[in-house]
């Protein structure tokens, strides 16, 4: 790449990133990738290259705010720079794929946010277009950022190391409360065209991939329940920041599920049950789970994020129960680099590591993770989940059929 003057200065070649979307994602991963190689070792130098918006103003603004060099108002311009080698795609689901696939064909590394897709026939192009891609030493990723927490990649360690023998139970739930009031406008991610789903496809996604990930096998089958407690909203009147937005006189039809409750197994016969909803008062980000094993049990709260909560059963009875575990020390995942001991770190971490992560997986090659067939794998469950709560709960199979494999080039 160019800018050779600093790549001298530094020995370490620049990664330019593109990132297309500039809102409450945007400005995440925005604070992860101005921050990440000023915390960790990494083997490039990640480069704020370009951001893209379609408002020129705005995108402007934002690129002055969140320290990106350039604006575009075109995403395939974006992509076509000489200067971005990632794709970083912060948008509406709606757009995943046609961004996504484009990148990968144009030779991008590409980081795209959760769900992967609004539907299963987009996630399954977008998996094949990665495959495709990795064959050219492309990756490509998923922005399951929850993963990158500290404590649920220590929880992950401690399930895939037998420390609860034999999965029996996984459950999660993730509640927020932004929709309570009946008045708040009809934003995008209640609109089934661009957001895919409701509170299913934006957190139902989180917790279905933690639970895969966690358990280390795929959901196989789900029995669902949805339901929309609020199906007309005030029309959005001007821009909407975040999670807050004013409406207008005028009204819209809500068209995506307020909440969703299912069960489901895993192949080794543990059974999961699920609960997504944006209308649990006083609930702010409450992403919560247990597992529960034949030799002991993990508990997390995402708001105590800094904690895992652990029980051996293995002890005996006089003297076990749940213990903290403050998931600060150097030796944990990802502390090695921040800071001593006891000294917490937050919700913008995640993004931080994810970008770390990315960049290794470039450097070394393999398979970046979450990988787009992860990506895909959730897809399937949210369709499943969809499809069961249409037919009154009937129990829905999943069949997680591998992405036909490219050989890799030599």
């Amino acid at each position: 790449m160019r800018d050779t003057e600093h790549e001298a200065g530094t020995g370490k070649r620049p990664l330019g990133v593109g990132m297309v979307g500039y809102a409450f994602m945007g400005a995440a991963h925005s604070q992860g990738w101005r921050t990440v190689g000023r915390v960790f070792d990494l083997p490039l130098r990640p480069v704020l290259s370009a951001v893209c918006g379609r408002d020129g103003g705005a995108v402007r603004a934002a690129a002055d705010r969140l320290g990106w060099a350039a604006a575009e108002t075109d995403w395939r311009a974006l992509v076509a720079r000489d200067d971005v080698d990632v794709v970083d795609i912060c948008t509406p689901g709606d757009s995943h794929a046609e961004i996504a696939i484009a990148a990968l064909d144009a030779g991008k590394h590409v980081l795209c946010e959760k769900p992967l897709a609004n539907t299963v026939e987009e996630a399954e192009a977008m998996a094949e277009a990665a495959e495709r891609a990795r064959a050219r030493g492309q990756v490509a990723m998923v922005g399951f950022n929850y993963r990158r927490v500290p404590a649920l990649a220590l929880a992950r360690q401690m399930v895939a190391d037998g420390r609860l023998g034999t999965l029996r139970h996984v459950r999660l739930t993730y509640l927020q409360d932004w929709l309570v009031n009946t008045e708040f406008p009809l934003t995008w991610r209640l609109r089934k065209d661009r957001a895919g789903s409701g509170a299913l496809g934006d957190l139902g996604a989180h917790i279905v991939d933690l639970a895969q990930y966690l358990a280390g096998e795929p959901v196989t089958g789900v029995s669902a329940l949805t339901e929309t407690f609020v199906r007309e909203r005030p029309l959005l009147e001007g821009a909407s920041s975040g999670l807050t937005a004013e409406g207008g006189a005028r009204r819209g039809t809500v068209t995506v599920d307020d909440a969703a409750v299912f069960t489901g197994r895993f192949p080794s016969g543990a059974l999961a049950a699920f609960e997504a909803t944006r209308f649990a008062a006083g609930r702010k980000n409450a992403l919560r789970l247990e597992l529960n094993g034949s030799e002991g049990s993990l508990a997390f709260d995402l708001e105590r994020l800094n904690e895992l909560s652990f029980h051996d059963h293995t002890e005996p009875a006089t003297s076990s129960g749940f213990r903290r575990i403050l998931v600060t020390e150097p030796g944990h995942p990802y502390l090695e680099a921040w800071w001593p001991p006891g000294h917490g770190l937050g919700y913008e971490h995640t993004f931080v590591h994810q970008a770390r992560d990315l960049v290794h997986a470039i450097v070394e090659g393999g398979v970046a993770e979450p990988s787009f067939a992860d990506g895909l794998g959730v897809q399937r469950v949210l369709a499943a989940v969809e499809e069961s709560a249409a037919k009154n709960s009937v129990f829905t199979p999943i069949q997680h059929t591998p992405v036909p494999h490219t050989p890799v080039q030599v």
